[in-house]
């Protein structure tokens, strides 16, 4: 055996048969005593107690190291296997029992631990422990550190929101209310926009037409209590044959109608719907009273969005416009002496009310001209202020026709115009092997006028084209007498005539 070095001990059977016994695990030098080879032979350490003070005046032999217990059929302990061979030299006397003064107890030795001995009232043996309990003093004192950090910025931040929020509000003392008028009347005075708005809507209506091929939206207003409603020509042509037409009055009821007759060359059409009661039929005005410059009301529902109010003035009467025309033969031309407005109509104002200062009907708002071409009713340009409306008296005779006998009739003078003619005034067609120039026996033929005969003047109203002529006719009453000045060779000449009537088809 070498010196300095401890055996590995061996176990009972190891010792009986001279076969050694493998541990279970491979050797580990620093684990359970004895030192070298662990195995299931280890003995538990010894349980220490704490030292109990004998009684007042015992004597206590001096400690002596405790024994390691013998392993069971096993070897002797062996020597700490650190302790190496003793250095030779003399040897010290062992120390005995030191005598104690009279009265006083002997201190009490305490027990010499062993080399496997565990104290757990001992204070840890300083070594390189000590450094990761530094370490991990410093990394608490840093996080700690950060944390203060973060609580101290979330804390500076929660007080200046606070500090906005008492700048801004004044704190929950100081809330903020701003100062509103009380409610006031709801009335307005009957000449106001809102005093005509309020009489005038519960009569106009929102007209939804459903056809074979399309479908569009329009608006009409009440005649009578019998469910008559006048709109334009152009609003329900699309229900002329197998069509549906619904009603939305301005409550919101709603209420299906029938075509009653239309008529293309005014541009006008009466539609009827029953079982409803309540009606609110608006009052009529007179279209020849009305002056430039007179401020008017236009109800509607543009692009669907029914009962709006739009306001202006009448910017000028008798403003001969031409709209439709999408018949080769000219048969759905609308030919109008209309009152220019410009208060905003748009698509969808379409035979709603033009309505004077006393919520009186004086128009039927019909075309507009927009921005890149000719008025045309129901197109699709928005208002630039150039509205037109059919009067209200020429809207009146049609519609009791229309009532009364289901078509309307129109004025006539008699003639076919040349539409191409270039000059001023409107010129009488030659004669034709389809059409005369003067119809025989007409009120024309009476009054003495020829072919190629320019008509200027119409009652000393100036008259530019065929178109003009048209409207100035139509603007009257078949039967009325008119006065006509006549260009011929140069030479002009003044004529009355009687005014024809012609049904439309």
């Amino acid at each position: 055996m070498d010196e300095g070095k401890a055996q590995p001990p061996q176990d009972a059977a190891a010792a009986g048969d001279g076969t050694e016994q493998v541990p279970l695990h491979a050797p580990d030098p620093y684990g359970t005593p004895p030192y070298g080879r662990p195995g299931p032979w280890a003995p538990a350490p010894p349980v220490q107690r704490p030292t109990v003070t004998p009684a007042h005046g015992t004597h206590l032999p001096p400690a002596a190291p405790a024994p390691l217990p013998a392993l069971p059929g096993g070897p002797e302990p062996h020597p700490h296997p650190y302790a190496g061979t003793p250095a030779p030299g003399p040897s010290l006397p062992a120390a005995g029992p030191v005598p104690a003064a009279p009265g006083v107890l002997p201190p009490v030795a305490a027990p010499s631990p062993g080399p496997w001995s565990y104290d757990p009232w001992a204070a840890p043996a300083p070594g390189p422990q000590g450094a990761p309990e530094k370490k991990t003093l410093q990394l608490t004192r840093g996080r700690l550190l950060a944390g203060a950090v973060a609580v101290a910025l979330l804390a500076g931040a929660l007080g200046a929101g606070v500090g906005v929020h008492l700048e801004r509000d004044g704190g929950p003392s100081h809330r903020v209310t701003l100062p509103q008028s009380a409610p006031g009347r709801t009335d307005r005075a009957a000449g106001s926009i809102a005093g005509i708005a309020a009489r005038a809507l519960p009569g106009v209506v929102t007209i939804h037409v459903r056809g074979s091929a399309d479908q569009g939206t329009g608006t009409g207003f009440v005649l009578d209590d019998k469910g008559h409603i006048l709109t334009n020509n152009h609003v329900v042509q699309s229900a002329g044959s197998g069509g549906s037409i619904s009603v939305t009055f301005n409550g919101g009821q709603t209420a299906k109608a029938t075509l009653v007759g239309r008529d293309g060359g005014y541009d006008l059409a009466v539609i009827k719907v029953s079982g409803v009661s309540g009606l609110t039929p608006l009052p009529l005005g007179n279209s020849d009273s009305v002056r430039v410059g007179d401020s008017v009301v236009a109800i509607g529902a543009p692009f669907d969005l029914a009962g709006t109010v739009t306001t202006g003035i009448i910017s000028a009467k008798e403003r001969p416009i031409t709209a439709g025309g999408k018949k080769q033969d000219g048969s759905d031309v609308s030919y109008v002496d209309a009152l220019q407005t410009d208060a905003p109509i748009n698509p969808g104002n379409s035979g709603g009310p033009l309505v004077d200062s006393q919520a009186r009907v004086i128009g039927i708002n019909s075309a507009i001209r927009s921005a890149g071409g000719d008025p045309e009713g129901g197109g699709q340009g928005g208002s630039i202020g150039l509205g037109f409306a059919i009067p209200v008296n020429q809207a009146k005779r049609v519609a009791e026709e229309l009532i009364n006998t289901g078509r309307a009739t129109h004025p006539v003078i008699g003639v076919s115009l040349d539409m191409g003619y270039a000059g001023d005034g409107a010129r009488v067609n030659t004669d034709s092997s389809k059409t005369p120039g003067v119809s025989r026996g007409g009120p024309a033929d009476k009054a003495g006028i020829q072919p190629k005969d320019v008509i200027k003047k119409v009652d000393d109203a100036p008259v530019h084209s065929g178109q003009e002529l048209i409207v100035k006719i139509r603007s009257h009453r078949p039967g009325d007498t008119l006065r006509l000045t006549v260009e011929r060779d140069g030479q002009e000449r003044t004529v009355q005539l009687t005014l024809g009537s012609a049904s439309t088809r």
